[in-house]
Parts: C-alpha cells; structure tokens; sequence
C-alpha cells in the first residue's frame, strides 16, 4: 500500500473521529456497577467505625445551633422569617435554625430550576448517574460519619438505626435508582415488520417535579429527588421541618458531586405558603410524596382542584407513600420466641416512628401466655437514652412536641379504659427530652382505636383470639387497620396457615411479610409501598415507582415511501 494511501486513510480517520468521540458520550452503550447494597459496620465499642463517629458527634456538638439554609440559583439565600428545630432529645437546646422562605423565593426557586431543565435534560443519562454514583461514594466515604450524626441528633435515632438510613440506604437509593433508570431506558419494542423500527424514547415530565420527604428517614429525602432527576426532571425539594440539616447535608454532597445547582432546588419553609405557591404554578408537573394520609389528601385536593381548573400544562403525576396500622399475626405454629424478637422491634425501633412499624398484633389463645409473658420480659429490657449520650441504648425520644402530646394523650385515655389492660410501660417523661416508654396493651376487641387509628409513636396493642376462629380472624385483619394497607406479617410454620394467610390478606398490606418483621424493607429487594389508605403503592426501591416520572414517546420510523393509498381490499 502507497504512502499517500495510508496518509488519506489517516486523515479520513481524524476527521471523523470528533464525530464519533461526540456522539460515543451521549449514546454509546455502557454497563452500570452491578446492584449492590451497602454494607453495615457494626459500630462495637473499640471499633474503627465507632471512633469515628464519636469524634463526629462530639464535633457537631460543639456547632449547636447549626445554620441550615434554603439553596437555589446556586448560592444559600437567607430569609427574614427563621424557625428553631429543637433537640428531641433535649428541648431546652435548639439543634439547627432555618429560614422559612417566603412566596417570592419560592417561585424564584422554581423559575431557577425551569430555566435549568433543558441543558439537564439534554445531558447524557450516562453524566447524569455519574453525579449520583460519585455521591453514594461520598455519602457512604467522606460524609458517613457526618450524615449519622446529623440524624441521631436531629431526628432522635440511634447507632444502628442512623447507620441503616442516613449512609446505607441514602447509597443504596442513588446506586439503584441509577439501575433502574437504566432498566426503563432500556425498555424497547422488540417486535416489528418489515421495512420499519419502532423505538420508545423516555422524556422527563413538562414542568417541575415537587418532592416533600418525611422526617423519619433522611435517606427518603435522596430517592424522592434522585429519581426524578435522573430521569432527566428538575425538582423542588421541601424537606419536613425536622430534618432540615441532614437533608441539606445531602444537598451540599449533591452539588459537591457535580449536580448542576439548579437542577433540585432545597427550599425550606412553612408548608401552606409553599404548596400554595407549587400548585397554582402552570408548570408543576407531579408530586414525589411521602408523610401522613391526612396531608397526601389535603395535597390530593388541591392538585384535583388545579386540575378541574385547567390549571396545568399536562395531569401531574402523584405518587406517595403514607401512614399504615401494621399487623403481625400468629398462628398456633408459629416461633413465638422469634415472633416476639421481630416484634419488639418492628414496634420499638426508633420510637415507633417508621411509617411500617408494627402497630397491631394478633396471638391465638394457645400461645397467648408464652408470647405476652416474653413480650413483657423483653420489652422491660429495652434501654432509652439520648441519642449521643447513651450510645447502647434501643431507644431514643421522639421527634417534637406536637408528636409526644399526641402520643401522651392516646396513652392517658387508654390507661383509662376498662377495655385495654396495661402491660408494659403506659407512662412518659418531657422534663429534659421528649421520650415515651415502650408501651403494650392488651385489648378485648380487635376492632378496639388502638387497631384502628395510627399513633406513630411507641405503642402496640395485642388481641388474643380463640384458636378455632383463625378464618374469622384473617377477615378481622384485612378490615380492620383502620382502612390502612401498608405493611403486614405472618408468623407460622404451616405451609397450610400461611397459604390462606397470604390469600386472605392479598389486598391488606402492599408489603406482605412470612416469619419477618413489617420494618424489613431493603432497597432493590424489597420494593416498598401500600394501598388503600396508605398511599398509590407505586413500589419505592424499583423501576415501577420512577416510571412515574417519564413520559415515553413512541417514535415509528418506516424506511421506503408509500406508492398508493388503496388498500387490497379497497381494489375490484
């Protein structure tokens, strides 16, 4: 071959490498890490992991009160109006002050982040899970220690409940929702004809995507926002007003992972004044919710009334997860002493506030001493202390005034009815933080309040029914909760029993649980949601709830030109 052959061939591959170097970073095709859950540390004394986050909770200490801000248009805005977040486990000291932001701010976010939609949404899904993939490195490296601290101390939690939400489950949502984007993405149509292709190209939603996340789980916060926003949406981040601080930790590590400051907006603030302002925009194109049914149906109604108003650009889409009246039930074979262990946890980890914690138990006759006697031993054993302060302890306080007067008067009226016999606890103590001891009844009717109406805090009532009525009981499960239907378990050793139990309660728990716990979730395994009152049960933790969040377009393309108009049919 000539020189001045090989020297033309080089040249024609310089001049479209550029071409092809362009178009490789946006539609090459690439493999994401494998699904992986993130691994716990134990956190014994002596440990590594231990040190460390001691030394990180002494040094937030020293910060109290820490600032929290409201982010958007790249840069911490300040307000006139502020709000202190006390220390749940002790009142007399403010653990963050926020800003409350105001309408103005409120719509100057959402412009901000509308203007940023479209170079997001023209990046490469590739760039996109990058940012998110770098900030589960830095959530579960450099922020680990941080980010638990800043949730045992602000929300109440212990060691092991701030490790299992705060860094594992906060990685487990950005590693994983980058999955399941992808899954989505690459969903096509497989069938077709000769002469044509047909491919389904996935837009994000017309406007902007709201996200209000709870307080229980500074983890939640990262998936309502990450999931939209991989998708290629801009979101407007209202976090609750007692996880401020690690939410804006999150934030921060978000930006410092490469996210485009506009793209998710953080704006604290009373809920009334922003939601009034998010749904009388044209532009608000769906709600990422999770908190309490009675707020979803207020948010439910006025986005209905946005809608027979012709308000908005294109029907939002709603997702939310909500409140639940969690049972376990017991069959005459069922592990008690196991029965008993999932259910001192699933009632008394972290208060009771999880929104699938057990609520409601049901025991046969037969095994009622044996199980009520280890429930008492056991839950007399639990430890209560301040989060930082007593770092064995199960137990911590729950989160504000608001939820212990609520939880002080369900117990004061209880303690008083003929009906509910006190077991265990039924007493409380606000002096220095707003703890409640773990508390068990034993009630004479399954259709008792204690089944029927969420507390959200550490109570649990127990009904024995007689052996014999097990189906009569499986009906009294499925109508009772108070017309809730997020989490539920069986526990038994009967492939009969669980047989009937997982048929009977199909429509009871959106979460169904054999021998476990209701607090058993984990991202990528167990997807997570309910029905029924307890919300659209769209599946957080998998591809089915972020499909929510894209609005696909089907794309036909036929290669060769039509030369009639007639069908064969139409010929003599």
């Amino acid at each position: 071959m000539s020189t001045s052959t090989l020297m033309s061939m080089r040249s024609a591959r310089l001049s479209i490498r550029p071409l092809l170097q362009t178009r490789g970073k946006a539609t090459a095709p690439f493999r994401l890490p494998d699904p992986r859950n993130e691994p716990n540390p134990l956190y014994k004394r002596g440990s590594e992991e231990r040190a460390k986050l001691e030394q990180a909770l002494s040094k937030l200490r020293t910060q109290l009160p820490v600032q929290s801000n409201i982010y958007y248009d790249g840069k911490a805005q300040s307000s006139t109006q502020t709000w202190d977040q006390p220390l749940p486990a002790e009142h007399g000291s403010i653990f963050t002050n926020y800003p409350l932001a105001t309408k103005e701010q409120t719509s100057e976010a959402i412009e901000a982040a509308l203007q940023a939609k479209q170079a997001w949404q023209d990046t490469p899904f590739v760039d996109r899970a990058a940012i998110f993939l770098k900030a589960a490195e830095l959530v579960t490296g450099k922020y680990r220690h941080e980010l638990i601290a800043a949730t045992m101390l602000g929300q109440g939690k212990n060691i092991w409940q701030g490790e299992i939400d705060a860094a594992a489950e906060l990685a487990d949502f950005f590693r994983l929702n980058c999955n399941f984007v992808a899954e989505i993405l690459e969903k096509q149509p497989t069938r077709g004809s000769d002469g044509m292709w047909s491919r389904l190209d996935y837009r994000p939603l017309e406007g902007f995507v709201y996200a209000i996340s709870p307080f229980n789980f500074t983890a939640i916060g990262g998936n309502l926002i990450s999931g939209p926003a991989l998708l290629g949406n801009v979101v407007l981040w209202k976090p609750s007003p007692s996880n401020v601080y690690a939410s804006s930790i999150i934030y921060k590590i978000l930006l410092e992972a490469g996210l485009p400051p506009n793209v998710i907006q953080f704006v604290t603030g009373d809920p009334q004044v922003i939601n009034a302002v998010v749904f009388s925009h044209r532009e608000f194109a769906g709600l990422n919710f999770i908190g309490s049914s009675d707020v979803f149906r207020s948010l439910y109604g006025q986005i209905g009334e946005g809608v027979a108003n012709k308000r908005y650009r294109e029907f939002p889409r709603i997702v939310a997860e909500t409140s639940g009246k969690n049972f376990h039930l017991l069959h005459p074979s069922a592990d008690v002493p196991s029965a008993v262990n999932h259910t001192i946890r699933g009632a008394f980890e972290y208060q009771g506030q999880k929104c699938s914690a057990t609520s409601r138990v049901y025991v046969p006759e037969s095994r009622a001493e044996e199980f009520l006697s280890a429930l008492k031993a056991g839950v007399n054993n639990i430890t209560i202390g301040n989060p930082d302060g007593d770092l064995e302890a199960f137990m911590g306080p729950v989160i504000h005034r608001a939820s212990f007067e609520k939880i002080k008067s369900v117990i004061d009226k209880t303690n008083k009815d003929p009906s509910a016999k006190l077991l265990v606890g039924g007493t409380y103590d606000d002096s220095v933080g707003f703890y409640v001891n773990p508390t068990v009844y034993q009630v004479d009717s399954p259709d008792h309040a204690l089944f029927n109406e969420e507390i959200f805090g550490p109570v649990l009532a127990v009904h024995v029914y007689p052996d014999s009525e097990w189906s009569a009981t499986l009906k009294k499960v499925d109508q009772g909760g108070g017309g809730f239907a997020l989490t539920g378990a069986v526990f038994a050793s009967d492939r009969v029993a669980i047989r009937e139990a997982e048929d009977a309660l199909r429509y009871s728990a959106g979460n169904f649980y054999i021998n476990c716990k209701t607090t058993a979730a984990l991202i990528g395994q167990q997807s997570f949601g309910g029905a029924r009152a307890s919300g659209t049960n769209d599946k957080a933790g998998s591809a089915d709830s972020l499909r929510r969040f894209t609005s696909p377009r089907l794309i036909k393309e036929e290669f060769f030109p039509q030369d009639g108009f007639l069908y064969p049919s139409n010929h003599q």
